[in-house]
């Protein structure tokens, strides 16, 4: 599959070329593996197919997932909710914290998320009840997500006397896994963020490089709205270090540490 024909296949799916161009060459090349299992010898066949049996568009649409993810991706990020944003919140809403990683590829967000919490209690007589709902269209991601099963690359933020605490060796030194009680209070569940989203109210929203990288604006922007309402006052909306919100300055406020987290007014 060439580029003309993979913008062709953006345009149709109402996906960015800016966002896909850096990632583009193994995302072809899973399109190109979907076409020939679907016996599709050119696009335009291809989008004719997509357009009229929903089941192979969903599973094109899973071939288009990109997870480039790690533990503790921006440290800048996590010390600054650890030592400052996180523990105020927690002042604010002393019975309950609600969290929502949307669009949680295969884990790493929540569970870097439940590290910082739980180095926390060292610093607190009490916390909050903590949720946690983790949500990707990818079911392939969720399960992997659910085992908590890591490459070392993965980890290599990870401070070695935190990577002890929370992990465990498995089979061999290449690969960690999530000790057991780290998992509780995170709920993983399959959703598309552009259709379904949670029936509830979040303290913190992570959506890192994920519709903002990968959707035309035009067509998150409703999106987003509803994304926003799931957002309580004085919550946090995250996203990733190098995408740029152009909707939301009405209700969202920058922070001056990390001009990439916004507090909903």
């Amino acid at each position: 599959m060439d580029d003309t024909d993979f913008r062709k296949l953006l345009e149709f799916l109402g996906y960015s070329w800016s966002g896909y161009r850096r990632v583009r060459k193994g995302v072809k090349k899973r399109i190109h593996r979907h076409m020939q299992r679907v016996g599709c010898r050119d696009i335009t066949a291809y989008l004719n197919l997509l357009d009229n049996q929903a089941d192979c568009r969903y599973d094109c649409e899973l071939q288009m997932t990109v997870s480039i993810s790690r533990f503790f991706r921006d440290r800048h990020l996590w010390q600054m909710l650890e030592n400052h944003w996180l523990p105020d919140i927690i002042a604010r809403n002393r019975l309950q914290i609600d969290v929502w990683s949307a669009g949680c590829a295969c884990g790493e967000e929540a569970y870097s998320f439940k590290m910082i919490w739980e180095s926390l209690k060292t610093r607190f007589e009490s916390l909050p009840q903590l949720e946690i709902l983790a949500t990707d269209r990818h079911p392939h991601y969720i399960e992997r997500a659910r085992r908590g099963l890591y490459s070392r690359s993965s980890l290599r933020e990870v401070a070695a006397d935190v990577r002890n605490d929370f992990f465990e060796s498995y089979q061999g030194s290449s690969q960690f896994i999530i000790k057991k009680e780290l998992k509780s209070e995170i709920h993983w569940e399959l959703g598309d963020l552009l259709t379904e989203l949670p029936g509830k109210v979040f303290h913190i929203v992570f959506l890192r490089n994920n519709i903002l990288t990968y959707y035309r604006q035009e067509d998150h922007i409703g999106a987003l709205e509803s994304i926003l309402n799931c957002l309580a006052p004085g919550g946090l909306f995250i996203t990733g270090c190098h995408e740029t919100l152009q909707f939301g300055s009405a209700v969202l406020t920058p922070m001056a540490e990390c001009r990439y987290v916004y507090q909903k007014r």
